[in-house]
């Protein structure tokens, strides 16, 4: 089986490649071959039993699509997307990836179907900022999405797109709902929940942070080692008990910024914890309060989606997966000692 992850040099697109090089299967079927695409080539995972090619281009370019999900393509991970701030800023550039990249997608599915192969599973991963309700909101597995800004309306777009694909046999479609993803390694990107993994990372390499919203701010969370597990759990289930609704929302952590905080100081000390100063910033509470911090998990367990770890494994997890590798590459933003 081959396999495709489009956005694969993003964060969850090199630990996703990473796990397929580690397990060489997917729901006990074998990876014959990876093909990771971005607009620049994405880093090839080490000793990866099967061949991995890494491609550079744009979604919107049929020929480099083509090349990156070629005939014989079982499973397409569409993890590509301009995250949540950025869409906002620039509504032109969402609507091109976001948007247009998915129904770009669809097509090159479309194209293989037509030469007689299966409609390949496609995970696509959709977002919590598809709907809104904020801090008290707890959204029932049917819940509707009504997004309050444009990142979320072109999830939730896409998911549409998906879901009538896949009803007519272009494709055989899974969308997850992601959480916010803690902790992120690496540099903080455009993404308005990127302060999430900021006040937790930051202190852990002894750099400062700034919080934009309160301390008794909540959100809807989940580990990047869950996210791997509902990513390949969503590439391997019987859509067949999805039926018409191809959304799901797994089953995520409820958490408030102190509860964060708290897990921080009992992981790393009171020291970390004080790095952390309030920043109010009204640009990014604006898009992330209208958020639910809530979801009804229920439908997502009886698929069989794994539950979330508690904080401060999740906390545990970033230091021993991710900490030596984010603190060699942000070594020049640490001040000098003395």
């Amino acid at each position: 089986m081959q396999v495709s992850i489009l956005g694969g040099g993003g964060f969850l697109g090199r630990k996703l490649a990473a796990r397929l090089a580690r397990d060489g299967a997917i729901g006990g079927r074998p990876v014959t071959a990876l093909h990771l695409f971005d607009l620049h080539p994405p880093p090839v995972p080490d000793a990866a039993p099967f061949p991995v090619r890494a491609l550079a281009g744009d979604l919107l370019d049929p020929a480099a699509l083509a090349a990156a999900m070629p005939p014989g393509t079982g499973v397409v991970f569409h993890l590509a997307a301009v995250v949540s701030a950025a869409a906002e800023a620039d509504f032109d550039l969402g609507m091109r990836v976001n948007l247009d990249g998915t129904r770009a997608v669809l097509d090159r599915c479309r194209a293989l179907v037509a030469t007689g192969e299966a409609p390949p599973r496609v995970v696509f991963t959709s977002s919590v900022a598809s709907f809104s309700g904020g801090q008290d909101g707890v959204i029932p597995a049917d819940g509707r999405q009504l997004p309050a800004n444009s990142y979320g309306v072109q999830k939730a777009m896409g998911e549409l797109l998906l879901g009538d694909a896949s009803r007519r046999g272009f494709l055989d479609a899974v969308c997850l709902r992601l959480p916010t993803v803690l902790v992120r390694p690496g540099r903080p990107n455009r993404a308005a929940s990127s302060f999430v993994s900021a006040i937790l990372r930051e202190p852990l390499l002894d750099l400062p942070a700034t919080l934009p919203v309160p301390e008794d701010f909540a959100l809807w969370l989940c580990s990047p080692r869950r996210a791997m597990d509902w990513l390949l759990h969503a590439a391997a289930l019987d859509s067949a008990s999805l039926g018409l609704d191809r959304g799901v929302n797994p089953p995520g952590l409820t958490a408030r910024v102190s509860d964060m905080l708290g897990a921080l100081e009992r992981v790393a000390g009171p020291a970390a914890r004080a790095r952390v100063q309030p920043a109010p910033d009204p640009a990014v509470a604006a898009i992330v309060s209208g958020w639910p911090a809530a979801f009804d998990p229920a439908r997502a367990l009886s698929l069989g989606f794994a539950p979330q770890e508690p904080l401060e494994e999740i906390l545990r997890a970033f230091v021993a997966d991710d900490l030596d590798a984010t603190r060699a590459e942000r070594a020049a933003d640490r001040p000098p000692a003395g």
